[in-house]
């Protein structure tokens, strides 16, 4: 971060070439000019490692467990790709051989260019994973539970060869699958993890799922938007996680605004609702989802609020405007408190145990 910030903010590739392919001299020369720098961001880096430990010591001793969220690939400017590029598919100047995106389908002609770094998973798997295993470490830190973003990529991720404008010219390529997990499980104590499985679920996908025995992710949202769909109610299992929406998505209420007439029809037909106004609905929604045989149940607090689209989080492939929504004090109340109380007592979510929790 110092380097970064003498260098006007500008990406490691662009750096001078013994800096960006980390020189030790230049390195060491580096951290001579820049100590005053570097102390700053050890401070803070100290300080907000000490108060979120006291934070979790705190939420643990009360009962509660929090769940953090991994993704699965780095930014092409991050500080993993600059100091173990060994892990990624990179030449020796440092550029990426290929890079993460999506192919082409009826949303999306020429796919999704993500840009990020590929892993190079051959060369992890002889060293077991250990990139990995340290990242697990660190963010269970902080976490109790952790919830793998695109989970799928460890069964099959699509790489783009670097250079290509568009993602035409990717190639499908198998991921690590189950032996990345075996190994986790080894190596890291108590694995407690959610999978981010939404997308296209193939049957690799559900099969990968199914032998790591990690809980996938069942969105209600997406439950009544086409018919006969993987996301509701009875077609939930007991391993699994089961949401209104998530940060992902608008809330519930802007949502039930969005949908057509038909759609909307299905909605109240299938979780009996005879409410009216669009907040009684939101809530018949979130009865939805606590009455899921779902071992775990999650509800953004924009549903509780019945806030609509001014207090969406991220909208996926918008490059602004994302992850700054905030709870203004004085928002809660007790009757909320109340309200939600209610609810996981009817549906016996209060002394539930969750395995994978544990």
């Amino acid at each position: 971060m110092a380097v970064k910030e003498k260098n006007g903010g500008s990406s490691w590739l662009e750096w001078e070439d013994d800096l960006g392919k980390r020189d030790q001299k230049a390195i060491e020369k580096a951290e001579a000019e820049l100590s005053d720098e570097m102390g700053l961001y050890y401070f803070e880096q100290f300080e907000f490692d000490r108060q979120f430990r006291q934070l979790k010591a705190y939420a643990n001793e009360k009962n509660i467990k929090i769940i953090g969220d991994i993704p699965f690939y780095c930014a092409m400017d991050s500080s993993d790709t600059w100091s173990h590029p060994e892990t990624f598919l990179m030449d020796e100047e440092g550029n990426p051989t290929a890079l993460a995106g999506c192919p082409p389908d009826a949303f999306s002609p020429t796919g999704q260019l993500w840009g990020n770094p590929i892993y190079d998973w051959e060369a992890e798997k002889k060293k077991d994973y250990d990139w990995w295993v340290h990242r697990m470490y660190r963010t269970y830190a902080f976490y109790d539970v952790i919830r793998i973003d695109h989970f799928h990529g460890f069964c099959e991720y699509y790489a783009i060869p670097y250079g290509e404008e568009t993602a035409e010219k990717g190639e499908l390529k198998k991921g690590p699958g189950i032996d990345f997990f075996n190994v986790l499980k080894k190596r890291v104590d108590k694995l407690r993890i959610i999978a981010e499985d939404l997308g296209n679920n193939t049957p690799e996908n559900e099969k990968l799922l199914k032998d790591t025995g990690f809980p996938g992710m069942k969105v209600l949202q997406y439950g009544f938007t086409s018919w006969d769909s993987y996301y509701v109610n009875h077609r939930h299992i007991n391993n699994c996680v089961v949401y209104t929406g998530t940060h992902d998505n608008t809330p519930t209420r802007a949502w039930a605004e969005d949908i057509n007439e038909g759609q909307m029809s299905f909605t109240r037909r299938y979780i009996n609702s005879r409410n009216t106004d669009l907040n009684g609905l939101t809530w018949d929604l979130i009865r939805e989802a606590y009455r899921s045989v779902a071992d775990l149940c999650i509800i953004p607090l924009q549903d509780y609020l019945c806030f609509g689209r001014e207090a969406r989080i991220n909208t996926p492939g918008a490059p602004d405007g994302n992850w700054q929504w905030r709870l203004r004090p004085n928002f809660l109340s007790d009757d909320l408190a109340g309200s939600i109380r209610e609810l996981a007592e009817i549906y016996s979510r209060i002394p539930k145990s969750n395995s994978f929790i544990q």
